[in-house]
Formats: C-alpha cells, structure tokens, sequence
C-alpha cells in the first residue's frame, strides 16, 4: 500500500530531483571547499529585546544601508531569504503555470530550473558557447519560436560554476530585444569578487532589468540567509505582493545591517582582495598541469583526468569538494571552492598529489 505523501503529491513533482546542496550531498573531512563558503567570520551584536515582536517588512535602516552600498534607491530593492528566494519569487509573480516559461544558460546555477519546475513553469535551455558566453541569437531564435510565452532569461554573472563574467554587451544586447517582452535577470551572486563592474547602472535605461544579490557570499553570511532582487520600482511592487509577509527574520535583519556598516565594509573588501590573490595563486599552480577556467567568483573549476577518483583522494586527505560532472560540457571537472591560506596550501599539496599518480 502506497503512502499518503506518495499518493497526494502534485504529479509533477513525483519525480523531481532536489537541487543537491552541499549540505544535502554531505561529506566527511575536515576542509569544506565545495559550497563557495566565506572562510571568515565577524562578530556582531543582537538586540533580544525585538524577539517577541514580528518584523518590519522590509527593515528600513537595512534597506538604506544596502541601497546606498548598491548605488540604488530604497523603491529598487526587495530584500529577501536569500537570493534564492528571489529566484522564486519572479517565477511566481510573472510565470503563470502550465502556461509560461524560463530561459536559462547552462552550464550554470541549477535553482533556476527546480524553482520554475516546482511551479510548474515551462524551462527553455540555451547553453552558453564555447567561450562560456551567453548565446545571445540562441536565447533570442528560442523566445521567437516558443509556443509558449517566455517571461524570464536568467544569466548568472560571475557564472557558477564556470566562474566566467558575462560580456557587458551580450546583456545588453539582450536587454534591449527583450525590452518590451521579458524580464532580463542577472545573478550576480559573485560580482563583489569580480573585476568586471556590475550591471546595475543599467537600471536608469532598461526597466526588463533584473539583479539578484546576496549576502552570502563576499559577506561571509550564508548562514543568516539574506539577499536582494533590485530592479526599477514597477517590478519590486510587484515582487512585493507574492512576498511572505515578514520575509527578513528580526536577527537577521539586526546582523545584515551591521555587515553592511563602512566599518565591516572595509574589512570585507580587504578579505576579498586576499581570497583573489589566494585564488589567482591556485591557478597559477595547476594551470600547467590541468585545465583551469578562468574565474571571477570565489572559486575555481577544473577538469581533472577522473573527476570521482579525485574526489575521494581529496576525501581521503580530509579536503571536500564539488564534483560538477553532471553540468553540461562540465564532464570530471571538479569545483574548489577558495579558502584560507592554511586550506589552499593543503587543496593545492593535496590536488597536486593527486594529479601526479593521475599522469
């Protein structure tokens, strides 16, 4: 006799697979490189006597301070759990289901399709080109030859897990075909890590435009789960209507805020600069060795000759990584995320070890 779950699930999602998370995949070591974690942390002081009391909002004082850090005004941004629920919140306030559909660009971030799928939303591929770039004239051939109407582009700028940023002028390019038929939505989940200046001052021109942020990642807070959708007024109403009605937890609220001080802006500025060096130094080890792609993120892809033997070696010395064999054109390239110093110098004798029995 079958379960009642298993009876009265949507049929649709009977046979979804999860977006496999770090923390879902699990692993066993002592050196955690495979989720794009921050290695640093910072100290921040809570104010418990709030904790009875629902939320703002949207939680003014947070709301300036990452407005003002992003060059945008308070009407531009949504702050939400994480940019993933971001990505949700688009799919269900412009997708209509069974009837609409995304575009995306893989090899890239897989919560786009399982956010569309779990809402029933028609998913169109167009894979990036052989320089890892978005096929603008692909993306364009499939919003003009659907049958369905295509509502959101996702492109992930710096990509992950390709660490590649995306041309300027292919958004654009986009943004400007699309203007007046969908919303153009750029993850720039990594862009702090980058040398490539964000999108964003793109607002002014092109109301299709969509940025996601998130705190999680240059701000060494994945774990307080904070992100931003910043897009001209007209959309972040609209967003605002879907949206949980107390979507930024009080503690959370409370410690974004401070990240987001001149103070621990500086601090975090600096802790990126040294995880680029860190990061550029890793490449330049196994660039003669292997195949490194060029990244702009806080991590660094690499096709190695057998990619689950070279996993379990890098368990076997204590040291987790990310296998992304399952990615399109990605076939044994592992993704390592950048540590502290102490973690790279192990990675890299580790890694390199490993490629030496490998030849």
């Amino acid at each position: 006799m079958s379960d009642l779950a298993t009876r009265l699930i949507r049929p649709e999602l009977a046979d979804l697979v999860p977006y496999e998370s770090a923390r879902r995949l699990g692993g066993d070591g002592e050196i955690w490189l495979n989720a794009n974690e921050n290695p640093y942390t910072h100290e921040y002081q809570l104010d418990c006597s709030r904790f009875n009391r629902y939320p703002e909002f949207q939680p003014p004082e947070l709301i300036t301070r990452y407005a003002e850090y992003a060059g945008v005004t308070a009407e531009q941004l949504l702050a939400t759990r994480g940019a993933d629920e971001g990505i949700e919140l688009l799919i269900r306030t412009f997708c209509a289901p069974n009837q609409d559909q995304i575009i995306l660009c893989p090899p890239t971030y897989g919560m786009y399709e399982i956010s569309a799928k779990t809402n029933i939303v028609g998913v169109t591929k167009v894979p990036l080109g052989d320089d890892y770039q978005v096929d603008v004239d692909g993306i364009l051939k499939a919003v003009e030859t659907s049958k369905s109407p295509v509502k959101l582009v996702f492109v992930c700028s710096p990509n992950n897990p390709t660490g590649h940023d995306m041309q300027p002028e292919r958004i654009t390019a986009l943004l400007d075909a699309l203007r007046d038929e969908a919303l153009v939505v750029v993850d720039e989940a990594y862009i702090e890590f980058s040398a490539q200046a964000s999108v964003l001052n793109l607002l002014s021109q092109y109301p299709n435009l969509v940025v996601l942020r998130t705190l999680s990642k240059a701000f060494a807070l994945a774990g307080i789960r904070c992100g931003f959708t910043l897009a001209n007024a007209p959309v972040i109403q609209q967003l605002a209507k879907v949206i949980a009605p107390y979507p930024v937890p009080e503690p959370v609220a409370q410690v974004a805020t401070e990240a987001l001080s001149k103070d621990n802006i500086s601090k975090v500025q600096q802790e990126v600069a040294t995880l680029n060096t860190l990061r550029a130094k890793f490449a330049d080890v196994f660039t003669p060795l292997t195949q490194v792609y060029p990244s702009s993120g806080n991590y660094v892809l690499c096709r190695v000759p057998d990619a689950l033997k070279c996993m379990t070696a890098m368990a076997h010395a204590g040291i987790i990584l990310r296998n992304q064999s399952k990615q399109i054109t990605l076939q044994n390239c592992i993704r390592v995320t950048i540590g502290t110093e102490q973690e790279m110098t192990r990675t890299i004798a580790a890694l390199s070890q490993y490629l030496k029995e490998s030849s």
